[in-house]
């Protein structure tokens, strides 16, 4: 799947689908990307996916070690855990 961020496209994001979003293990200049956006307001999108047709949110990052899992929901959709 391609992960959209702001006007920058990056292929083959491996993303795990969740009710209402994505959870994805991201490094380097996507997860840099991905922060940034998220806190400027930019658009992300998920191409390649059924929730392709609608904007997504940030709504948890989870640092463990060398790994961060972020999780993507559709806009409006609510993460239960």
């Amino acid at each position: 799947m391609h992960l959209i961020i702001a006007t920058e496209s990056f292929a083959d994001v491996p993303l795990r689908r969740i009710p209402g979003g994505y959870e994805a293990v991201l490094a380097g200049e996507t997860l840099k990307r991905l922060i940034d956006a998220s806190f400027q307001g930019a658009s992300i999108e998920v191409l390649g996916g059924d929730l392709a047709r609608h904007g997504m949110d940030v709504t948890d990052i989870r640092m463990r070690g060398a790994t961060t899992t972020v999780t993507l929901m559709s806009s409006g959709a609510k993460a239960l855990h």
